[in-house]
């Protein structure tokens, strides 16, 4: 089937073309009964890959595995079919992890499903104001060193599980969680790391033995087996049966409940003997930093895998779409008690490995999560807590991307390793937020810096060096190269300080001026007016459009024996011969 390359375009489409936009443009192409079979078959993939992973990780972020399921069911039909990416899989995602525990750990489940309503707002908002494109404008330093970071929290995060721990505490900060660990350490079960070990061994070793069968299809099954014979020895493995429960009809059920996503008002879910959460202002006012952290993370989470997706398939996304779609399906989320949502890199290249033609594969993998919710919720009760943390262990590794991190390292400038390792740090010992916004504001500063070092002033008396034309007398050249703003102002115009008295011409060429900003514009002011006291004839050449309108804009205009504006430096140094002679 052929596939829609997006056209650039300086005008974006109407607000009424985003809901929807990569669906439509797969129908617009024709979609065939063998697209619709191979759809079929990759969601079917992607929904094994998902089921396990999605309960992992609502365990991981602290609440029961069936709120995982819920959301790859809602998110992963509501997104898709509003989205701008046709190949994204939605869902529960690792990089949520860091942010949504400790929510659930201050305002519980109800907490964690207002804030996903709220980012889900904030969310839909940046896609109807067109933000999409500026989340290229993070730098790869933070991202990659953020990425790095929670790949870090989540795998110490499994060590309570794999090996079996018991902790006293349950501190909300990785560096107090890591001392909970360690003062547990005597709880260790050699039971549950057994098993943790043989899920992670195969878990590695088949995908290099064949990929056409989902490592997790084989991994936890046989880890449920071996807990059940482990069991059968005497030794206990914490299973979701054991560690989980449900109240359905007034009877208590071990595991996840075989109940579909029902409706709720989000703010009243709560645990067994808990409290609702308070909807007002002050309970919207301490989630509102969290929501932010949610939408934010988010984008970048969900933008970054449909660019994935586009690499792959060779294709091109609506990130405005994609936005808006995903910020709709996080606001239905909490609703259907899903949690917090995005785009999932590994299970979207998995379904493009395995033939996804279109959004209709996303669609698919939500429905075949409904069915075995439905279906093997009580087979589901025997996995194994151990084989889970496993999956995750490997899921935080790729997630971390070591190799590339040491790579960047030995061979980035030493301001983008400083911007890679402070996210990385941050993010460990604080969290996302903190790491994102200093690493972004760190990065700025270092590019402003490397801009100015890149911009600079050349002086020419006699004969220009490349072009071979020659000054007139009492007139000197300045070039100036490079963005003349507020970090390179003060080293440019201080060559206009070494002027002497008997100079009768300046020609100041802003041929290599791409852009000038405010300060770069007083401080030109500034120089043009004292020249101009010292009766001076400044010639502006070659002034591209930007600085051009500026200038124009700062009403700085032609004035006989003051001031003058030149096509080129050859038409400057004509009209400063010329003006030389009559003095």
């Amino acid at each position: 089937m052929a596939r829609t390359r997006y056209a650039r375009s300086s005008t974006p489409p109407p607000l009424a073309t985003l809901p929807a936009a990569a669906l439509r443009a797969v129908l617009r192409e024709g979609y065939s009964k063998a697209d619709l079979r191979a759809d079929v078959l990759a969601g079917l993939v992607v929904g094994v890959v998902a089921l396990p992973l999605s309960m992992a990780l609502a365990i991981a972020v602290g609440v029961p595995p069936q709120y995982g399921l819920y959301t790859s069911i809602v998110a992963g039909i509501v997104v898709p079919l509003l989205g701008g990416s046709r190949f994204q899989v939605t869902g529960p995602t690792a990089a949520f992890v860091v942010i949504l525990a400790p929510i659930v750990s201050r305002f519980g489940i109800a907490g964690l499903l207002v804030a996903g309503v709220m980012a889900g707002l904030l969310l839909a908002a940046m896609g109807l104001l067109r933000l999409g494109k500026l989340i290229q404008f993070i730098p790869h330093p933070v991202t990659a060193g953020f990425t790095a970071g929670i790949g870090t929290v989540i795998a110490v995060l499994q060590v309570k599980d794999l090996l079996g721990l018991r902790p006293t505490r349950a501190p909300e900060h990785f560096i107090e969680r890591v001392q909970a660990l360690f003062e547990a350490r005597s709880t260790a079960s050699g039971a549950e790391l057994l098993v943790g070990l043989l899920t992670l061994a195969i878990l590695v070793a088949l995908p290099r033995i064949t990929r056409r069968v989902p490592a997790p299809l084989v991994a936890l099954p046989v880890a449920a087996v071996l807990a059940l014979l482990l069991h059968r020895f005497g030794f206990d493995v914490a299973t979701i049966g054991s560690r989980f429960h449900a109240v359905v009809d007034g009877e208590t059920v071990a595991g996840i409940p075989r109940l579909p996503p029902l409706p709720v008002r989000p703010w009243e879910v709560v645990m067994p003997g808990g409290a609702p959460l308070p909807l007002e202002l002050a309970t919207l006012r301490a989630l509102f930093p969290s929501a932010i952290a949610i939408a934010l993370l988010g984008a970048i989470e969900s933008l970054l895998s449909a660019v994935v997706a586009d690499g792959m398939a060779g294709t091109r996304h609506d990130p405005d779409a994609e936005l808006l779609a995903l910020g709709v399906g996080n606001v239905v989320c909490p609703f259907f008690g899903g949690i917090a949502a995005t785009g999932a890199i590994a299970r979207t290249a998995t379904g493009i490995r395995y033939g996804s033609r279109s959004p209709i594969s996303t669609v698919v993998h939500g429905l075949f999560v409904l069915a075995a919710l439905l279906v093997l919720a009580g087979a589901i009760a025997y996995l194994p807590m151990a084989a889970l943390a496993a999956l995750l262990l490997l899921v935080a590794w790729n997630m971390s991307e070591a190799r590339h991190f040491v790579h960047i390292v030995r061979v980035a400038p030493k301001s983008d390793v400083a911007v890679l390792l402070t996210c990385y740090g941050l993010t460990v010992i604080f969290d996302m937020v903190v790491a994102v916004i200093f690493g972004i504001v760190l990065a700025s500063f270092l590019f402003m810096r490397r801009m100015a070092e890149v911009s600079s002033v050349q002086l020419v008396e006699e004969v220009h060096p490349h072009r071979g034309l020659r000054m007139p007398r009492d007139t000197v050249l300045y070039e100036v190269n490079g963005p003349l703003f507020f970090g390179a102002v003060d080293s440019a115009m201080d060559a206009f300080k070494t002027i002497g008295a008997r100079m009768k011409a300046l020609i100041l060429s802003l041929e290599a001026v791409p852009a000038i900003d405010v300060t770069g514009l007083v401080a030109l002011e500034s120089a043009i007016s004292r020249l101009r006291q010292q009766g001076v004839l400044t010639l502006i050449a070659g002034a591209r459009p930007q600085p051009l309108a500026a200038l124009q804009r700062a009403g700085i205009r032609e004035e006989p024996g003051g001031l003058r504006f030149c096509a080129g430096l050859e038409e400057a140094i004509r009209v400063a011969s010329e003006h030389v002679a009559s003095s």
